[in-house]
């Protein structure tokens, strides 16, 4: 790929969340999108592109998260739940409609599905709630839980670090 494909692939990404912004969960139109059907042969492959530049984005919110020099300089234990909580929720916050176009066209193209649970399986094991010993499957259901938490848990960060274990158990019941 030459730079200019990759700078006309690269805006035509970008039109495609702009055409996305109105209504993230309408499929999208190759047609309707400046240069997509010179870029993409489907939606689908626009869909894997926008997945892969979600990936990318995700992965570098993790980085910062994790390597907080706030942290070490302060002498803190890390609280990877936290640490990753906080970079789903800037990464999702930010790149919302990226986020929403993804979600909405998962169950539409079955070619989304393992990388959005390499997604998860990434997350659960950054997060320390799996470890990559153990299998992929249940890699894959502890990424999905901690999803569904990500999604519809407390939008309060917590005041205070605290243990991945104790933070997990707070998320599953409110009250404890």
């Amino acid at each position: 790929m030459s730079w200019t494909d990759f700078y006309r692939r690269r805006d035509t990404l970008e039109a495609a969340l702009q055409q996305a912004g109105n209504d993230p969960e309408r499929p999208l139109s190759l047609a309707g999108i400046p240069g997509a059907a010179e870029s993409f042969r489907s939606e689908e492959d626009l869909l894997l592109a926008l997945h892969h530049k979600w990936t990318q984005l995700l992965g570098g919110y993790l980085r910062a998260e994790l390597a907080d020099p706030e942290d070490a300089a302060a002498g803190q234990v890390l609280d990877q739940v936290d640490a990753v909580t906080r970079a789903w929720k800037r990464a999702t916050s930010e790149h919302a409609t990226l986020r929403a176009v993804l979600d909405a066209n998962i169950d539409r193209y079955p070619a989304l599905t393992p990388l959005h649970e390499g997604e998860l399986r990434m997350l659960a094991i950054t997060a320390g709630l799996a470890e990559y010993g153990e299998s992929a499957d249940e890699i894959t259901k502890v990424g999905y839980t901690f999803d569904a938490l990500l999604r519809n848990g407390p939008d309060a960060r917590p005041a205070r670090r605290r243990s991945p274990m104790g933070h997990l158990l707070r998320l599953l019941a409110p009250s404890a």
